[in-house]
């Protein structure tokens, strides 16, 4: 929250301000009125000790604009020096992904980015770190660039890394998805019978390790959707919209995609608790 200043405090903040920001800029005063459109007099005024006024809005912005500072900040009402463009360039970003590009090691960086702190994550199919070597050759075999081989040396250092992190971490599963794979329709039509079983078994497995620490829940997507995402703690958002991850670090769109994955939870299916006894049964009946 920032502080309500009086006039004087804030002229002095003004100045202080204006300055760090033309020493940062390497511009003197004739060179910032030239900029701003003003006398140098005036920035000589302007950065008098004794001056106890802030100058007008369109002088302040345009010292802000010459100097490249928010025109908040040099008021004492932002401690963010930046300007809107820079704050939103900061706040979102696109990077490319996808299972030809080798982003693993981004992945991997924003994981121990956020050590420490609950890890929520929606996967496209199901999670790459609790997948078997054999599903990830299937899996990855059609793939241009990234090898079954990278891929499941990337999955093995995720899965390692969740064993000795202090990190939760929850996993929201649309139901439809586990049951395909289960049986082996849509997209995992044609995946050997064994290669789902052992899978189901390493689920299993994985989940009766680390639960609590894991949970897995099941949401029926006939009630509730939600498209790939992963919420780093309060860090930071990724979604995934095939060749491209969106990242979000704005406090606000953060904690909005960290209640849209709270929802799935209330609303799930299959609770983690009961997650166990679904995958069982699910490779009894498939």
């Amino acid at each position: 929250m920032v502080e309500i200043l009086d006039k004087r405090d804030r002229a002095h903040l003004f100045r202080d301000r204006l300055k760090m920001a033309m020493e940062a800029a390497g511009m003197s005063r004739a060179r910032l009125a030239q900029v701003v459109g003003i006398d140098r007099s005036t920035v000589t005024q302007i950065l008098a000790g004794g001056e106890v006024r802030v100058p007008g809005g369109h002088v302040v912005a345009g010292l802000s604009t010459a100097l490249g500072v928010s025109a908040d900040w040099l008021l004492g009402l932002s401690d963010r020096p930046e300007q809107v463009g820079a704050l939103l360039a900061a706040s979102l970003s696109i990077s490319e992904a996808g299972r030809a590009t080798g982003t693993d090691d981004q992945i991997f960086a924003w994981h121990e980015e956020a050590a420490g702190y609950k890890i929520r994550h929606v996967p496209a199919t199901l999670p790459d770190l609790l997948k078997t070597d054999a599903l990830m050759r299937w899996e990855y075999a059609p793939a241009t660039v990234k090898t079954p081989g990278q891929a499941i040396a990337a999955a093995h250092a995720r899965l390692e890394w969740l064993r000795g992190t202090t990190s939760d971490y929850e996993i929201a599963i649309p139901l439809h998805e586990l049951e395909s794979f289960a049986c082996g329709t849509g997209y995992y039509a044609g995946l050997d019978a064994e290669v789902r079983r052992e899978q189901l078994d390493w689920l299993l497995t994985v989940y009766e390790q680390l639960f609590p620490g894991l949970r897995l829940f099941l949401f029926d997507a006939r009630i509730v959707y939600s498209a790939p995402l992963t919420v780093f703690g309060p860090l930071l958002a990724v979604l995934y919209v095939g060749h491209h991850y969106v990242t979000f670090r704005d406090r606000e769109r953060v904690r909005a995609i960290s209640r849209h994955f709270d929802w799935l939870v209330r609303e799930a299916a299959v609770s983690d608790r009961d997650f166990a006894g679904r995958v069982a049964a699910l490779r009894q009946a498939c």
